[in-house]
């Protein structure tokens, strides 16, 4: 089917009909696994802040209990990954202070390590990860979660519209469930006893 001149802008300057862009922020104390990391979520077409700390994700999230995000951009973040051997704050201990968070919390998190220690993973799963990753990690696993990720926000964000329109959607004005006194019966419905008398005239 031929495409006229007309349609073809259209199609190019219509914005896309979802989310098709994460924000991920990637925590990992070593500068080689963070940017191989970074690396394949860029490729992955996700927008990645890449810290280097678990007290650095926190100042980034504004849960640090001290001072707020400084020096980044603010922006919303879909998808945590981290690190889970790092000194100063494991990437366990930083599951539990988002997951603690009444703010953050939905945030799904992904754990990685380049140690396969059942214990480890299971804590993990059962504090709330969304996965657990064995390093190095790689494309197919990012674009899984990606998928993951994106899906769920769809989801979700139909499911929010739905409870909106039910709560703001205006009832019928014939909806005898709810304005009964505006909804009369046609008159060759109403009962033969209120049927109006028709008088004999001789």
């Amino acid at each position: 089917m031929a495409i006229t001149a007309g349609e073809e802008v259209m199609a190019r300057d219509s914005p896309p009909s979802g989310p098709t862009e994460l924000h991920v922020l990637a925590v990992d104390d070593s500068h080689v696994d963070r940017k191989v990391i970074e690396r394949l979520l860029k490729i992955s077409s996700c927008r990645v802040t890449a810290v280097e700390s678990g007290s650095r994700a926190l100042q980034y999230l504004g849960l640090d209990g001290e001072r707020a995000s400084v020096g980044f951009d603010g922006l919303k973040v879909n998808l945590i990954m981290t690190d889970y051997s790092m000194p100063g704050m494991t990437g366990y201990e930083l599951l539990k202070k988002i997951k603690e968070s009444s703010t953050m919390r939905e945030i799904p998190v992904v754990i990685m390590s380049s140690e396969n220690i059942l214990t480890r993973i299971d804590r993990c799963l059962e504090e709330g990860a969304e996965d657990f990753l064995l390093k190095p990690v790689k494309l197919a696993d990012v674009k899984r979660l990606k998928d993951s990720v994106l899906r769920e926000q769809g989801e979700e964000h139909e499911g929010c519209k739905r409870k909106l329109q039910d709560e703001y959607m205006p009832a019928s004005p014939c909806d005898p469930s709810s304005t009964p006194m505006l909804c009369p019966s046609p008159p060759s419905l109403q009962p033969p006893s209120k049927r109006p008398r028709l008088l004999n005239v001789d």
